[in-house]
């Protein structure tokens, strides 16, 4: 597109960290593909103990000006949850920005295309973990005016008995969950948010008023945004508490074996699913 171009860390010559940004610089040349240095202080009083974020201050800057004088910058950070924080929730309530997370390969080319045709700023949040699995892709997607609209929620799975919602790669762990509970009879419809602001409201409370029951599954901090939107527009169709699946509320451990037990779980959704369905051995109380 006209007024766009791609600035971050070894995006051009290394082609990127994970090569998503692999042969753009042969196609578009140095002036549309820049790398950006490795670290800068933007300010010493402030940032000078952690160059890191002063590197996605300064990226940030750049793109910013570069939206000013009318071009259409991509800002491409190679990681930047080193915390291991959920950082669709932290950009999520900021006013004004356009907060997206894709979960399959279609996701992925259709919303980012979305994303640098929009004229407001969007934050596209890709999952890491994502990058090594692979998905179907179809010709309807490889043509050129494939694209997906921003604010509408993909239903990958039909379903009458439940409603699970997620994102990114809980989408993965919430269609799996549903293979389980469709096999001990329970029909699960999975619902991959991929826009997380603005939020499809109208999608997850017409699939509630269906099912009348809602699972949510985050991998670090509890919803909020779908919950309260079934609790505004459908709670009178709910016949079960809604199900938060969601991170323990510590620091991410370092450990693998630790880290499994602080992130959400195949098992641990299908657990959810029963429960609202009234299906589960363990009552609601006694489960963490």
């Amino acid at each position: 597109m006209d007024g766009s171009s791609c600035t971050g860390k070894r995006v051009g010559e290394y082609q990127g960290a994970y090569k998503i940004s692999k042969g753009l610089l042969d196609k578009y040349g140095p002036d549309r593909v820049l790398d950006t240095p490795i670290t800068e202080v933007i300010n010493p009083q402030i940032d000078h103990h952690c160059p890191f974020i002063s590197c996605q201050a300064g990226f940030t800057g750049i793109g910013v000006g570069a939206a000013y004088h009318g071009l259409r910058p991509i800002v491409e950070f190679m990681t930047f949850n080193f915390s291991m924080q959920c950082y669709a929730a932290w950009y999520a309530h900021v006013p004004g920005l356009k907060v997206l997370a894709p979960y399959s390969a279609e996701d992925a080319r259709g919303l980012l295309k979305a994303a640098i045709r929009d004229p407001d700023p969007v934050v596209f949040l890709e999952n890491e973990l994502l990058y090594g699995e692979s998905f179907p892709v179809s010709a309807e997607v490889l043509d050129s005016s494939f694209c997906l609209p921003i604010g509408k929620a993909k239903i990958e799975r039909q379903g009458k008995d439940v409603t699970i919602t997620a994102f990114s790669k809980m989408v993965g762990y919430a269609l799996q969950a549903a293979d389980i509970l469709a096999k001990e009879g329970i029909s699960a419809e999975v619902i991959n948010l991929l826009s997380i602001r603005p939020l499809d409201r109208a999608a997850i409370n017409a699939s509630v008023r269906k099912t009348n029951r809602l699972v949510t599954v985050r991998r670090r901090l509890p919803s909020t945004w779908d919950c309260m939107s079934v609790v505004e527009d459908s709670f009178e169709y709910l016949d079960a508490p809604v199900e938060r699946i969601a991170g323990a509320d510590v620091p991410m451990p370092y450990a693998a074996n630790l880290e499994r037990m602080a992130v959400p779980q195949v098992d641990d959704i299908v657990r959810a699913a029963k429960r609202a369905c009234y299906r589960a051995a363990v009552p609601m109380a006694a489960t963490a």
